[in-house]
């Protein structure tokens, strides 16, 4: 049994904890309120991941370090700085690998699917900190410093209050209008929570998968129109009436709120496709994603739930 420092206890953090302790592994979440999985093989502690000394003693006995942190959003450049290096430093004094959950904003605006030989480029503040994230541990890995691994997820389906689909599937189940953010039409890939912690533990563990970023296996793309007509269709509803807050209106409300803002950068990949390829990646570790009607039915219970207990 070995043990396992896990950074963060949102969506990912939390089926990472999960899936490791269900093997029989020894799990050691970290969040700054101590929340966490009720497991017997997981311990909750609380820290401030950017805390570097406190950061490298909870790393030492641990074989990987799992970056499932999540600042708020309208912090980035400020705070994941500090955890990144806090949790670089950490796997490299304790010989642990740090797996890292990234994204897709480091590849910017692109004009075709995103595949394993994109290149970084990206197009506002918030790609640009995730790309400098992964330039430094892969400098740090390249130099024998540390091992590292990326893994790279879509949007979310599944997450919640945190999915662009999620969050509108109470309203499509009661009928009512959906808002949904830049576009309603064009494809976008979406991945699954379950999938990005799958894809984490495993690349996490194997040696040949260490020094690169590896793209989560997604389902095949949907626009957000079409992700919510799914959700419509399994939870028997009518099909729903979408409204767009496009870039223009983005930016002007984004005057006012600095989330809105936040989103507003990021708003071209529901504008224009955003497709991942994901075939390298499933070449390397042999499974597909999800079925995308599973992942729906899920979010229909969810919503449901979520709906049971506001009442």
């Amino acid at each position: 049994m070995s043990t396992h420092l896990v950074v963060g206890a949102g969506p990912i953090g939390t089926r990472t904890s999960l899936r490791l302790a269900e093997a029989g592994e020894q799990v050691r979440i970290v969040t700054r309120s101590g929340a966490g999985p009720d497991h017997p093989g997981i311990e909750r502690v609380t820290a401030d991941a950017s805390d570097a000394p406190r950061m490298r003693d909870l790393a030492a006995d641990a074989v990987a370090v799992y970056n499932c942190a999540n600042p708020t959003y309208t912090r980035w450049v400020t705070d994941w700085p500090p955890i990144a290096a806090a949790l670089l430093d950490a796997a490299a004094s304790s010989g642990a690998v740090l797996a890292t959950v990234g994204n897709l904003y480091g590849y910017g605006r692109v004009t075709g699917p995103i595949t394993d030989q994109t290149p970084l480029a990206p197009s506002d503040h918030k790609g640009e900190v995730r790309a400098r994230m992964w330039t430094d541990a892969l400098a740090a890995h390249e130099a024998g410093r540390v091992r590292v691994v990326e893994v790279r997820a879509s949007d979310y389906a599944d997450a919640g209050a945190n999915s662009h689909l999620a969050r509108n599937a109470p309203t499509v189940l009661q009928g009512r209008t959906a808002w949904v953010l830049g576009g309603a039409d064009a494809p976008h890939s979406w991945t699954t929570t379950h999938d990005t912690a799958r894809l984490l533990v495993e690349v996490a563990a194997d040696e040949r998968a260490h020094g690169r970023a590896w793209l989560v296996p997604s389902a095949p793309p949907r626009s957000q129109r079409q992700g919510l007509q799914d959700i419509a269709a399994a939870a028997g509803a009518p099909a729903p009436r979408v409204r767009v807050l496009g870039p223009r209106a983005l930016r002007a409300v984004g005057l006012f709120s600095p989330m809105v803002r936040e989103l507003a950068g990021t708003a071209y990949q529901f504008t224009h496709p955003f497709v991942v390829d994901h075939s390298a990646t499933v070449d390397h570790v042999g499974w597909q994603p999800e079925e995308w009607s599973d992942t729906v039915a899920r979010v229909v219970r969810d919503a449901r739930t979520a709906t049971a207990e506001a009442r």
